[in-house]
């Protein structure tokens, strides 16, 4: 089945902002959470979809792809199920902290099904990079060695943070990773829980410490990551590649790499989506005579052929012979702008023979109704 719009999910409009989005979040949230509807699948997935639609629209990147490419800008951070219910849970865990406190529910850090953890996962950040490509490059996709600086595992303590790859249960939360207490409301006293201070929710703290990363199980370092840039990407265009960025502490999840793609100025080529333009210049005799004419694309050289009493401005559509629609099937078309080059510095000799010619009536303009029609596009145009 397709999946639905994440703003329909969500019951909100596409300017919605982020107070907004987590207030319509919540509301569903509580409506079908499972707590709330125990054994009902189809409470489930309404579930998972909405924090799914939330995960995507609260993340102004993730935004971004969706609002210019759909699911499919997005699809390579969810499986087929969706979200996990534990990734759901660790990842707005201050939602639910806030929101299901009392009355029974889970712990915004808790597992599903009864046997999840109930441990913090930490989770690295996301780096941003920028990349430069040309044309050339976008038109049959490329792989770029990059050398990035983040934080990786640390070799010395293989990311435990610990000397000797030990960690001890936390004693101010007993290694549940939560703390519970209670607080007075307008409706009474309501029991609620958030991550333990003490470990930042992991459950255990490490006393002997590394000396390499101090404790953190991740240290600074240079790599070299290889990004293969999909065929059509267009300027602005950010791809992110999960788990390439900085480490998490303590075996953490990494976070992503988000690579923002730069284009390059073509010296010969301009861009608008998947067709590409081009200015050509005939001469005179080439535009009353007719004839053909060789035009560069990205791909090698073409001839188009030119009929006799070409005008200056035709657009000659070259199909097929633009970029490759990204994320699609098919290709834009070179779009070739014919313009006859008037000569600027004449010789006497060149002088004599255009007064000559002038003196003929074919050389005296006598517009046709489908010519003269340009000059009502052009007001079209500018009006």
């Amino acid at each position: 089945m397709a999946k639905r719009d994440y703003y329909e999910v969500l019951g909100v409009e596409k300017n919605a902002t982020q107070d907004e989005l987590k207030k319509a979040y919540r509301k569903l949230a509580l409506k079908y959470h499972p707590d709330r509807n125990p054994g009902d699948k189809d409470a489930e997935e309404k579930f998972k979809e909405a924090a799914e639609a939330y995960d995507v629209l609260s993340n102004p990147e993730k935004k971004a792809r969706y609002d210019q490419y759909g699911h499919a800008g997005v699809d390579g951070a969810y499986g087929q199920g969706g979200m996990d219910m534990n990734d759901i849970f660790s990842q707005f865990g201050s939602i639910f902290g806030d929101l299901f406190g009392g009355g029974g529910f889970r712990s915004g850090f808790s597992g599903f099904g009864g046997g999840g953890s109930s441990r913090r996962v930490m989770r690295g950040t996301n780096l941003r990079i920028k990349v430069k490509l040309t044309l050339e490059e976008i038109d049959h996709g490329c792989e770029k060695k990059i050398k990035v600086s983040k934080y990786v595992p640390c070799k010395t303590c293989g990311g435990t943070g610990s000397r000797d790859g030990k960690s001890e249960t936390c004693s101010n939360c007993h290694g549940s990773g939560v703390v519970t207490e209670m607080r007075r409301t307008m409706l009474g006293m309501m029991q609620t829980q958030s991550a333990c201070p003490h470990c930042g929710g992991e459950g255990k703290v490490v006393k002997d410490k590394c000396h390499d990363c101090h404790g953190d199980g991740i240290v600074k370092s240079e790599e070299i990551i290889t990004i293969k840039i999909p065929a059509g990407v267009q300027d602005g265009m950010q791809l992110a590649m999960q788990g390439q960025g900085n480490a998490a502490p303590r075996g953490g999840v990494a976070g992503d790499l988000i690579v923002l793609i730069e284009e390059q100025e073509h010296e010969v080529f301009e861009r608008q989506e998947a067709n590409l333009y081009y200015n050509a210049f005939i001469t005179f005799s080439e535009a009353a005579l007719g004839g053909s004419i060789e035009i560069p694309t990205l791909n090698g050289k073409v001839k188009i052929k030119l009929d006799a009493g070409t005008p200056s401005g035709r657009v000659v559509r070259l199909r097929g012979k633009g970029l490759p629609i990204v994320n699609g099937y098919g290709r834009g078309d070179l779009l070739v702008s014919l313009n006859v080059w008037v000569p600027k510095n004449l010789t006497k000799e060149e002088k004599k023979m255009l007064e000559d010619l002038q003196k003929h009536s074919n050389f005296q303009p006598n517009p046709s109704k489908q010519e003269r029609g340009f000059f009502d596009k052009m007001k079209e145009m500018f009006s």
